[in-house]
């Protein structure tokens, strides 16, 4: 039995990765935003279940919040960074107040409970972090430009983090997922409202296709579950891993776009060595 903590495990990801965790005999100490939800949470097993109420916004309680959690419940063996959202809201019309929020709770949060946590796992010389971020850490669509870069940023975070923990047998891998049947698109999307007609064409149709498939996507978020804590046991995880055939396809057009664009433009490449 593992010691897991999961970040977000109200709803979505999180919710399915708690669910699966606790079916495959772990401990799972959550974190959530409210009493009620709190009470749902923990009422799923009393006596594996462990929840706290937390804002990942107010990154001077985390450390301490930890430290307790591992003082009543034992050492946390494994970290999973889930809790996030999605901003939607063309660049010029969103404001710098919804990107901040958007970089405070996908990056800073997750960068804060991985400060709290990596000091133990290095003192025991094991641990494993695993950070969800998105396809569109990778790849990026018109609208959703903090939300992307959000999720770049984290993806930067982990692999550099995989580099320094790793002689400490200490895993970190990023899982991008694409397209799955959570909230992400619907109830849990924070959108700017439209103000300025020159984007109409270019966006309005990303917006209303993102809305028809919300609910409808081909990934299964407990298939994804799964996956994700199978590498929980696995001897040596990625330290990136896609979930779901759209990413997969979106990210190798990405990949093969920027291999061409590499070879055009090499020539100019070169021409600024020594």
């Amino acid at each position: 039995m593992k010691t897991i903590m999961i970040t977000g495990v109200s709803s979505g990801f999180g919710q399915a990765l708690a669910q699966a965790a606790l079916t495959a005999g772990h401990r799972v100490i959550g974190t959530v935003r409210s009493q009620p939800a709190l009470e749902a949470f923990t009422a799923q097993d009393p006596a594996r279940a462990h929840g706290a109420i937390l804002d990942l916004t107010d990154v001077e309680r985390i450390a301490p919040l930890v430290a307790a959690l591992q003082q009543a419940h034992g050492p946390i063996d494994a970290l999973i960074n889930n809790a996030g959202y999605g901003h939607e809201g063309i660049f010029e019309e969103a404001t710098l107040a919804e990107m901040r929020h958007q970089f405070e709770v996908n990056l800073w949060g997750a960068v804060a409970m991985m400060k709290a946590l990596v000091p133990h796992f290095r003192a025991r010389r094991r641990g494993r972090i695993i950070n969800i971020t998105s396809m569109g850490g990778f790849i990026t669509l018109p609208g959703i430009s903090d939300y992307c870069a959000s999720k770049f940023a984290l993806e930067a975070f982990s692999e550099t983090l995989s580099q320094e923990l790793a002689g400490f047998n200490i895993a970190v891998t990023a899982v991008a997922p694409g397209s799955f049947r959570t909230d992400w698109a619907g109830r849990s999307m924070v959108r700017s409202p439209r103000a300025i007609g020159d984007y109409d064409a270019l966006f309005d149709p990303v917006r209303e296709a993102r809305l028809a498939k919300s609910g409808q996507q081909n990934g299964d978020p407990h298939k994804a579950a799964r996956a994700i804590l199978d590498l929980l046991n696995h001897p040596a995880p990625p330290a990136h891993l896609l979930l779901g055939s759209d990413a997969l396809q979106l990210v190798r057009d990405k990949l093969r776009a920027l291999e061409s664009s590499l070879a055009e433009w090499e020539r100019v490449t070169r021409s600024t060595d020594g």
